[in-house]
């Protein structure tokens, strides 16, 4: 293999950019010339967009661009949606995500049998990063088709975000959690659960983060030469609509940012950070937030509502959370049952429980996710479910249940604003459209 090479391409990105599409096409375009130009001779390629879960990530434009500018050059193309845990797109999703890009260039990625490991990192080294959080060593795991399927060139796509997991979303993470394996995603989401998400989410630099990075140092080099692809978006405000005739609220392309190596995670991390994080000056006592039917269908997703938010929660408050696409809980089938054996509890019961269930000590991806949707006992969380799960199965796993017809009723969620809204009764409360694309958290305790 030709090794990994560090060399930013392209850094463009401002918080008040509005990047279009045909911009954004002649940019990338460019960039990816120069790529295999760096990279060459390359004779084959393989795309690693994320799934339909990010679809407002605008790499699904970025698929249908590399796919059109490596084919005209003969370039053999290959698609692999990052998946991690997550369920395979269907035909209608791919389509959706990824018009005009052959169904027969796809693959599925099987997170439980379908990787290889390229090394492992020692327990002492991890025990340190987290500074005792966990002690356990790591395995750094792809795809097979990675580094055996004898391809030229990754292509990495997707955006930069704050992330429950690992603080900023992307990069390293793409590769090593996306197409990683079960043991490898376990202890990543464990050790970032145990070490406390409200330390890391929002920051570039984690634990988390130093084991993807510390991986792909010492096992880069047996993979081919991977090109980041990076996407930084924010919603469109009042004035800003008006001036361009959009909607409110709609997303701008505000950076984009291209290279292989760190530095373009870093350039994207630091625009995530300053237009993805809304710090406020008071607590949260009511926040509504929506899920989209198309993007959210399972809590396993759907708890960004409670990742993205609880930061900025008062104790005693209420979080409301409008799903009328939720189906069921996991994702994943053994997921599904453990969330609904265990529940969603605080840190310390979770933890309780690792040690004394067999089950769930193998399946720490899953616990890691039981502890970062829980509130911790700080304020109510209340589920408004489509027709699909019932009362009684939302209040078993720790939720309120609420009542989605009475719920959209009083909260019209196509007429609300991001953030503080008051609503025809005198109440105030603070509103999230998609808590997939920021962070909301107290200026005093995150700072």
């Amino acid at each position: 293999m030709a090794g990994q090479l560090d060399k930013t391409l392209l850094n463009k990105g401002e918080a008040a950019l509005d990047i279009s599409d045909s911009e954004t096409d002649a940019l990338f375009s460019q960039s990816l010339a120069q790529a295999c130009a760096e990279a060459g001779p390359v004779s084959s390629a393989l795309l690693l967009p994320p799934d339909i879960t990010r679809f407002h990530s605008r790499a699904g434009l970025l698929t249908g661009i590399a796919y059109r500018e490596l084919n005209r050059a003969g370039i053999a193309v290959t698609v692999l949606p990052a998946l991690g845990t997550h369920i395979p797109l269907t035909a209608a999703e791919r389509e959706r995500m990824f018009p005009g890009v052959p169904e027969s260039l796809f693959r599925v990625h099987d997170w439980r049998n379908d990787v290889a490991e390229l090394g492992r990192i020692e327990r002492e080294w991890v025990e340190k990063v987290t500074e005792g959080a966990v002690s356990y060593d790591w395995p750094v795991q792809v795809n097979k088709l990675l580094c055996d399927g004898g391809f030229d060139l990754i292509v990495s796509l997707g955006q930069v975000v704050p992330h429950e997991v690992v603080g900023m979303a992307n990069h390293a993470k793409n590769l090593l959690v996306g197409t990683g394996g079960k043991e490898a995603i376990d202890k990543s989401h464990f050790a970032g659960a145990a070490f406390g998400m409200e330390k890391m989410m929002g920051r570039a630099n984690t634990p988390v983060r130093a084991m993807f990075d510390e991986g792909l140092r010492r096992y880069g080099g047996k993979l081919p030469p991977v090109l980041y692809a990076l996407t930084v978006l924010s919603a469109r405000g009042a004035d800003e609509a008006a001036a361009t005739g959009v909607q409110r609220g709609s997303l701008a392309l505000r950076g984009l940012y291209c290279g292989f190596g760190r530095d373009c995670f870093e350039q994207a991390a630091a625009l995530a950070r300053r237009i993805n994080v809304d710090l406020l000056d008071e607590p949260v006592h009511k926040a509504v937030v929506y899920l989209d039917p198309e993007e959210f269908r399972t809590t396993w997703l759907g708890n960004k509502a409670v990742y993205r938010i609880r930061m900025a929660m008062a104790d005693g408050g209420e979080l409301l959370i409008i799903a009328p696409g939720l189906e069921r809980f996991g994702e994943d089938r053994g997921i599904d049952a453990l969330i609904c054996k265990h529940g969603y509890r605080p840190a310390k019961v979770i933890r309780e429980k690792v040690n004394a269930d067999a089950e769930l000590a193998n399946s720490l991806s899953a616990a890691a996710h039981l502890i970062h949707g829980s509130s911790e006992g700080r304020f109510t969380v209340r589920y408004c479910p489509g027709p699909i799960l019932s009362r009684r199965e939302i209040e078993s796993v720790g939720y309120e249940w609420g009542d989605i017809g009475a719920a959209i009723a009083r909260y019209d969620v196509n007429k609300l604003g991001t953030g503080w809204n008051i609503g025809a009764d005198g109440e105030n409360f603070f509103f999230v459209p998609n808590p997939a694309l920021g962070l909301w958290a107290l200026k005093d305790t995150f700072n």
